[in-house]
């Protein structure tokens, strides 16, 4: 019998009643469908970096995804490549390869652990790129079909690490699609492949560049992988700190109200709503003598009316991101923080993982994953959600 601990890059988790593999997507929709038909609890695996499973273990059929294969696909816009991806593939090797290929767009998500189909699940993020600006859809086998459909990145409706996947659609992603930037017209006259314009300003410091510049892909990866080390995430045997399941607790995101009672220091950022251009036409029969003063005076009036909220609403809040390692050190919790005889810790690199120093439990990963709650809800009032998805274990 196979224990979870054992798929988990958190090392827990109990038995599992029946483990399957599945390596082509034939075999995938064979063995779901058996579970789903028996009535059987199933839980899909990939590369086990997002799951907390407690110790109990799992009553059912552990399906674990190994599906291998990377294509490139037709119907890209010009300029741009479609890559499908089945979601066994790795997805670090995935953005090596993309790299490798002179394509742009999920470089900076190098280093991320799990594998492709789990991506989309949680519209996986880092140094100022995510999966949602590079995502065209992916097949999807919804629980109790027969085969998969296709779902367009739109009805997957993909948000800070969230998705309908994580909010309860029911089903497994098969295989992921990707429209990324091809630089081989680039490439030609500057004789090197650069990678989108830097988004995040960590990651622009370490290139030694300005926020928009750009930069070969090649060494977008390298820094990405080396900032990713030196906070314990990327997945290493010789190193404690990367038996974690990365950054434990999501970014809280709060009203711009709220966040004015919180200490000046305390690091946020606004996220404004992208709104798109609009084009006010004038009035044709006055559009002829319309001084450019007249027009851009009507276009202001007519944008400023469609903005307002209709009469008798309160216009939305500002919404803004805060830092959850910053919420964690100011409440009094350092790296390498441990409660008294637990062998699970916070990461002696980074405050926002939580690791198993060895021999760990998921009661204890959950006992200091509740108790860092606690000190960040009592010092500032904001709740901190987990990151990975939970099984057989609450917190």
């Amino acid at each position: 019998m196979t224990n979870l601990s054992e798929l988990t890059t958190l090392r827990v988790g109990g038995p599992a009643a029946r483990l399957e593999t599945a390596t082509d997507p034939a075999e995938l929709a064979r063995l779901a469908g058996r579970a789903w038909a028996d009535g059987e609890p199933l839980l899909v695996v990939g590369g086990g970096s997002n799951l907390l499973v407690g110790d109990d273990g799992f009553d059912g059929t552990v399906l674990r995804i190994a599906t291998r294969g990377i294509e490139r696909a037709t119907g890209a816009a010009e300029g741009r490549v479609r890559v499908r991806v089945q979601a066994g593939e790795s997805w670090d090797g995935l953005v090596a390869w993309a790299v490798e290929q002179g394509l742009s767009g999920i470089e900076a998500l190098s280093g991320i652990p799990g594998l492709a189909g789990g991506a989309p699940v949680q519209n996986i993020g880092a140094y100022g790129q995510e999966l949602s600006e590079s995502l065209v859809a992916i097949d999807f086998l919804a629980e109790g079909a027969d085969a998969p459909v296709r779902m367009s990145a739109a009805e997957l409706e993909l948000g800070y690490r969230t998705s309908v996947l994580k909010q309860g659609l029911a089903g497994i992603v098969v295989s992921i699609e990707l429209e990324l930037h091809d630089t081989a017209a680039e490439r030609e006259v500057l004789g090197d492949a650069l990678g989108q314009p830097i988004a995040y300003a960590q990651l622009a410091n370490a290139l030694g560049v300005q926020l928009g510049d750009r930069v070969p892909l090649a060494r977008v990866r390298e820094s990405v992988l080396g900032l990713r080390r030196s906070k314990g995430m990327v997945l290493d045997a010789a190193d404690p700190d990367t038996a974690s399941a990365g950054s434990f607790f999501t970014n809280p995101i709060v009203t711009e109200r709220f966040a004015r009672t919180l200490p000046a220091d305390a690091p946020r950022w606004v996220l404004a709503e992208e709104t798109p251009d609009e084009i006010v036409p004038l009035d044709a029969a006055d559009a002829a003598d319309a001084s450019p003063l007249d027009e851009f005076l009507a276009f202001q009036r007519d944008a400023e009316e469609s903005a307002a909220p209709p009469a008798g609403e309160e216009p939305a809040e500002t919404l803004v991101k805060l830092s959850a390692a910053w919420l964690i050190e100011q409440s009094g919790i350092h790296r390498g923080f441990a409660l008294p005889a637990s062998r699970a810790g916070v990461s002696s690199k980074h405050t926002l993982s939580i690791t198993n120093r060895g021999g760990a439990t998921a009661a204890e990963i959950a006992e200091l994953a509740r108790f860092v709650q606690n000190r960040v809800h009592a010092e500032f009032g904001v709740v901190l959600h987990p990151e990975p998805v939970l099984v057989g274990v609450s917190l």
